[in-house]
């Protein structure tokens, strides 16, 4: 069965658009992102079968290419949309602190420091001055 013969109120781009994009869980949202699945499985069933493999959405967002394209339906196109949409989160997250203004408490010299840093695959030194 694929997505298409699910109803139309429980597919994930649907529900996106009728009640937003919160209501989805983590596999609807990656079903979104994938737009089709693979023979076998629709794009629900490969988003979950991907964040169990992988160990959570963080650990497949944060995933080498070379470990994604070594999971069965997850090719370089999926590789570059998660890469893609985790980059646009972080842009998003960054242009929001760079519009508020300075950092006036530090949950907001956090959330800056993980924005910018959370990137890297290795430990990186930083310093951040304060007045």
């Amino acid at each position: 069965m694929t997505i298409k013969d699910w109803p139309a109120d429980e597919r994930p781009r649907e529900k996106l658009l009728r009640e937003g994009s919160a209501i989805l869980t983590d596999a609807e949202l990656l079903a979104v992102l994938l737009r089709s699945g693979v023979a076998g499985a629709d794009a629900v069933t490969l988003a979950r079968r991907l964040l169990s493999e992988c160990g959570g959405l963080r650990a497949l967002l944060e995933a080498r290419r070379e470990q994604l394209v070594a999971l069965a339906g997850c090719g370089p196109a999926a590789f570059a949309t998660f890469s893609a949409a985790l980059e646009l989160g972080r842009r998003y997250i960054y242009s929001t602190l760079e519009r508020d203004g300075p950092l006036e408490n530090p949950g907001a010299a956090s959330q800056y420091l993980v924005s910018r840093m959370k990137a890297y695959q290795r430990e990186v030194f930083a310093c951040l001055y304060l007045d």
